[in-house]
Formats: structure tokens, C-alpha cells, sequence
């Protein structure tokens, strides 16, 4: 069967990497992932990114700022039309992007975060990375800014995957080919890869009803020396802390663990990780996450008591969140 243009680079890139084991995984994956029966949406979005006009070899591309920033000459009529083609894509959640002069507004200041996480990452220059759940792909952007040689995006949904096509048509090969996407859960890594050298895992943590699961398999992914970077919801407490909410938390219906901090690192540790130390702790402030011209539905403000907002609507602490930093054993 042959391999769709789209994904020939992802390919490609498993080649390079000597991925064998996993790239023989990678039609199913990939059916599977963007299987048209499963997402009725999937081929609108695909057509949006399709009809994106072919753009100008030269342009400014910056992968280092806040703004993952593309500078194109564009006339007025091909920004309209990329425009509207890239709201079709909406809604956009993590960014910001300036795409030819377009701005994308998105749900989260995601440069806020990394500006917290960025201080006490290993130098990501020439390392192999992994982003679970890295959704329109904003921080693996800003991972091959800072050098890395090969960054995978994994993240079962197809929005973003074509969210990330979307920015890739602007990007072009400004980042040597070194950034991809795979529509996977961290399931679907091959077990007891030992491949990356640093693997992030930001906001999946409280979505997953097996925590310590999840960090075993970060674990796995990673080659013995390699550094996980977990940012996650924690709540305040001592090590015994761990919330379990009811049926839904900030109107999010599938949240279950929210340990304390301390609680977390045990659990690191447990898992059987070195060098665990909480980076940074902080409550989720309505300027990092709202909503925007690009993601209109409702967000923060919405989820927390209109007469209190330490609380959620349905009475816990607000959103606190913390980045734990910690490596894979070297032997």
C-alpha cells in the first residue's frame, strides 16, 4: 500500500531514527488514529488543510519566541482564505501562532508554561523527545527551537493532528524535518522502548485512571538516564493528600487522581525514578487560559463559583498545577 505524502516524512523519520520495531506498527496506527468511520469530522479538517494556498519559499521562521511566529508575504486575499481555512480547524487550544500575519489567539498561553518549565530542563539540544498529549503541537515546536533532533508529537485526537499539519504547511522545513505527529495514546508506544532522552507529559496525568501506569510508562519510553517532565493538577496537602472528585472537577467529566506534590514525587518514586524535584507550583491564573476568538467555547472562568473563584463550580480547590521533573534510572 503506498504511504500517503502526509505521512512519507513520519516514515521516514522512523527510518532514520532506527524505529524498526515501531515502524512496522505505523499503517495501523495511523488507520486507526484518523479512521474517517470513527470521526466524522476528520475529513473537513483534512480538506481545510488541502485548500491551504501553496505559500512562498522564502519566509522568517521563528521557533524560539513565544509566539511560534511564521513571516510570509501573503495578499490580502490568501490571508482571508487561510483565514477561514484555519478556523475551521477552531478550536485552537494551545499556542499562541502568528501564521503569515494571522494571529492565533488559543485557549492557553502556552509560552507561559514553557517559560516555567524551560529554566530546569536538561538542554534539549540534539536529544531525542517525546510530548504526550502535546495537542496542536506548540511545545514541540518550541522543543526543535531549542535543538532537539527529533521531537514526537503523540495525541489520539485528529483535530490536532491537522491543527499541526495546518502549522507545519507554514513552517515548512524551517525545522529540518525534525518535528512529527502520531495520533496515539501513550499506549501505543512499543513497550520497554528506552528510546527518548527527555519525555513530557503535560496535563495527561489527572486524565488517566491509572496514574502510576502512566508514569511506568513514561518510564519505559525513555533510555536509562533520561528525564521526564511531568506537569500535572495537584491539590494543596501533605503526602497522605490526594483528591478524588465526583463525577466531574472544573466541569471536566474525566479527572480522577489530584495528589498533593508531595504525594506526586512518592509516586514517582515508587515508580522507580531518581532525582525527583518539584520545579515549580502554581493556581491556573483566567489570563493563562480562556476563551478567545479561537476557542469560543467555554473555559476557566466559566468552571469556577461565580462567587468564589478558589473553588470550582462544584466546590474543590481551583486548578493548581506543578512540573516535577525527575529521570530514568541510569542503570
Amino acid at each position: 500500500m503506498p504511504i500517503p505524502p502526509a505521512h512519507r516524512p513520519l516514515y521516514q523519520a522512523f527510518v532514520d531514527q532506527g524505529l524498526d520495531s515501531w515502524l512496522a506498527r505505523l499503517p495501523e496506527q495511523l488507520a486507526h488514529g484518523l479512521d474517517r468511520k470513527r470521526f466524522g469530522d476528520l475529513p473537513a479538517w483534512e480538506k481545510a488543510v488541502a485548500k491551504l494556498p501553496p505559500l512562498p519559499s522564502a519566509r522568517d521562521v521563528s521557533l524560539s519566541t513565544d509566539t511560534v511566529t511564521v513571516d510570509l508575504p501573503l495578499s490580502d486575499s490568501q490571508r482571508r482564505q487561510c483565514d477561514n481555512l484555519l478556523r475551521k480547524l477552531a478550536p485552537w487550544r494551545k499556542g499562541p501562532y502568528s501564521l503569515g500575519g494571522i494571529h492565533i489567539d488559543t485557549e492557553w498561553r502556552s509560552d507561559w508554561k514553557w517559560q516555567r518549565v524551560a529554566p530546569y530542563l536538561a538542554p534539549l539540544k540534539h536529544r531525542k523527545v517525546l510530548d504526550v498529549g502535546g495537542g496542536s503541537g506548540y511545545h514541540a515546536w518550541r522543543m526543535a527551537g531549542e535543538g532537539a533532533d527529533f521531537v514526537l508529537v503523540i495525541d489520539p485526537s485528529p483535530r490536532f493532528f491537522w491543527q499541526f499539519q495546518a502549522v507545519r504547511h507554514f513552517i515548512g522545513d524551517a525545522d529540518e524535518g525534525r518535528t512529527h505527529f502520531l495520533p496515539v495514546g501513550i499506549e501505543d508506544i512499543p513497550e520497554k522502548l528506552a528510546f527518548f532522552d527527555t519525555a513530557f507529559s503535560m496535563g495527561v496525568l489527572y486524565h488517566r485512571p491509572s496514574p502510576l501506569e502512566h508514569l511506568h510508562q513514561l518510564k519505559d519510553a525513555l533510555r536509562p538516564g533520561g528525564e521526564m517532565v511531568l506537569e500535572t493538577l495537584v491539590v494543596e496537602g501533605d503526602a497522605t493528600t490526594v483528591l478524588l472528585p465526583g463525577e466531574r472537577y472544573a466541569a471536566m467529566p474525566n479527572v480522577y487522581f489530584l495528589p498533593s506534590s508531595q504525594a506526586l514525587c512518592q509516586w514517582i518514586e515508587r515508580c522507580g525514578f531518581d532525582n525527583v524535584r518539584v520545579v515549580d507550583e502554581a493556581l491556573t491564573s483566567l489570563d493563562e487560559q480562556r476563551a478567545t476568538d479561537w476557542m469560543t467555547f467555554q473555559s476557566l472562568e466559566d468552571f469556577l463559583d461565580p462567587n468564589d473563584p478558589s473553588r470550582t463550580l462544584e466546590g474543590y480547590p481551583a486548578p493548581r498545577r506543578a512540573v516535577v521533573i525527575a529521570n530514568k534510572p541510569s542503570a
